[in-house]
């Protein structure tokens, strides 16, 4: 870090409270945001780390109104849910608060009006769609129409989630509210603009200030920049969110996206009378986790606000990471293709660090990356109990069967013992400049090659086979494992908090700090051990296969009721219906064609006389399952020749959204040959 602070404000991107939290949201900035703050504050910094639910803006409303309860009690409901989840995973949040608390309400009224007193917005009255039905004026989430792009239906205001284009709700095809369903209509409303045109170069000189920040951050903000920022609305109107603090402007509310970064703020004030000096002071660097949709919200918008306002310090890094996907595919909440934290933290108790380290192993940094299954499970088999996992163990073992537990004399050391020394102690700062740096997947890396340092070091010394020959030299040999893993004690701490605790724990430690990170006397001669246990168990293939089929299940599900019903048909006269002859009968006989999968040969007795009908139901029926079950068939449809038989009739089925078939039937057993009027 080439400018020395005094403390470090870190903020996770404020979450909207419509719904649980799942893996792309963890790998995307709450995961790094913790693995950057453990550090700090293992390295003895002063940092606080500041997070909560966004409870404003039409997402709210929106899955209000799908749930039919308010939107209070939306975000009460999923608040508890969100935060309770970010507990037992390990987040280590100083505070996370909520945008709908009313110091929050108060501290981004009191930025609206600064600005508004300084002159800083521009007032603007614009044409937007309004339902005349439901009486209000629509966001753009509101808005449903058909794609100008690619032809979808039912493209939002905003964005086609088919083919991701931007969109803005004057060019979709077919605008209709989503409240009503009817055509808006264009009605003159006035809103506070932020000129974010005219700020413009003021932006350029900040993000040119920082050449160091990601690739993908950079590459995303100067696009916005080379093509020319525009006045961006400061306001919108609707009911849900945070009154305009001025005269005459009921039925307008803050822009989300004004308040939101506001509540960094304004939790910061919630969590600490001294809460100035981390918003307020130039010797506090501001580190901004985030996702990639967020950047140009973080990297441009919220600098905007603070230069206009002219009280609070500006980012110093804004390490955003890029999208996880999930089994090849994109990361859907509507489409409830997701890893929910919440299932899994019940599914796989005890198990935070397996994912904790999964994610953090394959974040996606720079360009976006894949969670499957398969890999989870092999970084868990493979690398967890195979590498760190085993290391431990041999070294914990090996004490307690020949040292009683008690770690044994360093006695004189080879030139091999000194080599591993040395290598161990340059690894923790080797670590915090990858994480000081927000490499997180190469720091991850850096300390699992300490465990690989230790496995190395047993497997080349072997002092299950010197024990037998020289007990001294074991001595030496498990007291330098025992110090390695004492020093992972701490190197892991940042990624993955529940093993650090139980190492310590097993080695009947106090916790380190991280300036102890590298030093080979972390543990005394003759200390006695803890029982440690496995720290991870291998996880069988029948758990991968339950959540990969979890997965389809639910594409399944989703792929049913995206279904709609087929349109109708063509008119027809009612002399066209009056032609067919539609009975009801009973099955008396049924068997399988043979050489046929999807036929089934039927004998009906329509009250006349027995007929065969041949049918293509096989698959969905076993034959002697529906004997003596009453169908609808078409009596005089005309004979058909079908693999050498004649089938004398239809019968009727019903097909349901998966595909299968149901018989139409009478709801009272009727008699043969009844006709269906």
């Amino acid at each position: 870090m080439s400018k020395q602070f005094k403390r470090t404000t870190v903020t996770a991107a404020l979450i909207y409270a419509n719904g649980p939290i799942h893996i792309g949201h963890i790998a995307g900035c709450y995961l790094p945001a913790d693995i950057y703050v453990r550090y700090l504050r293992a390295s003895g910094q002063d940092v606080k780390f500041i997070s909560g639910t966004d409870e404003h803006g039409v997402p709210i409303t929106i899955k209000a109104k799908k749930e039919g309860i308010t939107p209070q009690e939306v975000v009460d409901k999923y608040y508890k849910i969100i935060k309770e989840s970010f507990e037992e995973f390990g987040i280590s949040f100083d505070i996370y608060s909520r945008t709908s608390n009313t110091v929050h309400h108060e501290m981004s009224q009191d930025v609206f009006r600064n600005l508004y007193e300084k002159g800083q917005f521009i007032e603007e009255t614009t044409e937007q769609y309004y339902d005349e039905k439901a009486q209000t004026f629509l966001a753009d989430r509101y808005i449903i129409g058909t794609c100008p792009k690619c032809g979808n239906e039912n493209a939002y205001g905003d964005q086609c989630e088919r083919c991701g284009s931007t969109l803005s709700p004057t060019e979709l095809i077919n605008p209709r509210s989503a409240l009503s369903g009817v055509q808006p209509v264009m009605r003159p409303t006035k809103n506070w603009y932020l000129p974010l045109d005219k700020m413009q170069p003021m932006l350029e000189k900040y993000v040119e200030s920082h050449p160091e920040w990601k690739t993908n951050v950079l590459g995303q903000v100067k696009s916005w920049l080379n093509d020319g920022l525009k006045p961006r609305a400061m306001t919108r109107d609707l009911d849900w969110g945070i009154k305009v603090p001025l005269p005459d402007t009921e039925g307008k509310v803050l822009y989300v996206w004004f308040d939101a970064p506001i509540g960094y703020i304004s939790m910061t004030k919630e969590l600490t009378e001294d809460w100035e000096k981390y918003w307020k002071d130039e010797e506090t660097r501001l580190v901004n986790f985030i996702g990639k949709d967020n950047i140009v919200f973080h990297c441009l918008i919220f600098p905007a606000m603070c230069m206009a306002d002219g009280r609070f310090i500006v980012a110093d890094n804004v390490p955003a990471n890029e999208f996880m996907n999930l089994e090849g595919d994109k990361i859907s909440t509507s489409r409830n293709w997701a890893v929910w934290l919440h299932e899994y933290l019940r599914e796989f108790e005890g198990k935070q660090d397996v994912l904790r380290y999964a994610l953090a192993a394959s974040a996606p940094e720079n360009k976006d990356s894949d969670f499957t299954w398969g890999d989870f499970q092999t970084r868990n088999n493979s690398e967890l109990v195979g590498i760190l996992g085993n290391f431990v163990n041999r070294a914990v073992v090996l004490t307690q069967k020949n040292f009683d537990s008690k770690v044994p004399k360093q006695g004189e050391l080879t030139d091999f013992d000194r080599q591993t020394l040395a290598t161990l102690a340059e690894m923790p700062a080797k670590i915090a400049e990858s994480v000081e740096n927000y490499r997180l997947r190469e720091a991850l890396a850096l300390m699992m090659d300490v465990a690989r340092l230790g496995n190395k070091y047993l497997a080349d010394t072997e002092p299950w086979k010197v024990i037998k020959q020289d007990r001294e030299r074991t001595a030496t040999i498990l007291n330098i494992g025992l110090q390695i893993t004492a020093n992972l004690s701490i190197l892991c701490e940042p990624f993955m908090p529940f093993t650090s605790e139980r190492l310590l724990k097993g080695l009947n430690l106090e916790k380190f700090s991280w300036k102890d990170a590298g030093r080979a006397d972390l543990i005394a001669e003759g200390h006695e051990l803890a029982e440690m246990g496995l720290l991870f168990e291998k996880i069988e293939d029948a758990t991968i296969q339950a959540q990969i089929q979890k997965l389809e299940d639910a594409k399944k599900t989703n792929e049913l009721a995206g279904k709609t019903v087929p349109v109708l048909k063509e008119e027809i006269q009612y002399d066209d219906f009056a032609k067919m002859d539609i009975r009801i009968g009973t099955i008396i006989e049924a068997e399988k064609m043979p050489k046929s999968k999807k036929l089934l040969k039927l004998k009906i007795d329509d009250g006349l006389e027995q007929r065969t009908i041949l049918s293509g139901i096989a698959e969905h029926f076993e034959p002697e399952a529906i004997i003596g079950k009453q169908v609808t068939f078409l009596a005089n449809l005309a004979p058909r020749k079908m693999m050498g038989m004649e089938s004398q009739g239809m019968i009727l089925m019903a097909e349901d959204k998966d595909g299968s078939l149901a018989f139409v039937q009478p709801g009272k057993a009727v008699w043969n040959g009844a006709p269906v009027a």
